[in-house]
């Protein structure tokens, strides 16, 4: 698939809203990161943010945004490649994702 030089339209409102979420994400685990550095934020803080703030289902509808715009505007084959190139992605809970410092199964 050649896709660097394929445009998909999305909605204004829903990639705002998508901005919004993504920009409340990466801003306050960002935070999160700092505090944790300084010892003012442990995992349970991490835990709570990811329940309180409802992570997954935000991030879940901004799939659901981007796949839409997908599926309407590109042929099941592309679809189907897309679909297989996010299947190689690293998922947590995985051996791909665990890290030397955090592997303790040694």
């Amino acid at each position: 698939m050649d896709m660097p030089s394929r445009e998909i339209r999305i909605p204004l409102n829903e990639v705002i809203a998508v901005l919004q979420d993504l920009n409340e994400f990466v801003v306050s685990l960002d935070r999160l990161g700092s505090r944790r550095a300084s010892g003012t934020a442990d995992e349970h803080t991490i835990g709570k943010f990811i329940v309180d703030w409802d992570v997954a289902r935000r991030l879940s509808g901004a799939r659901h945004v981007i796949s839409v715009a997908l599926d309407g505007q590109l042929s099941e084959e592309d679809n189907a490649e897309i679909d297989a190139l996010c299947e190689q992605g690293r998922f947590y809970g995985t051996n791909s994702t665990v890290s030397p410092s955090t592997d303790q199964s040694v």
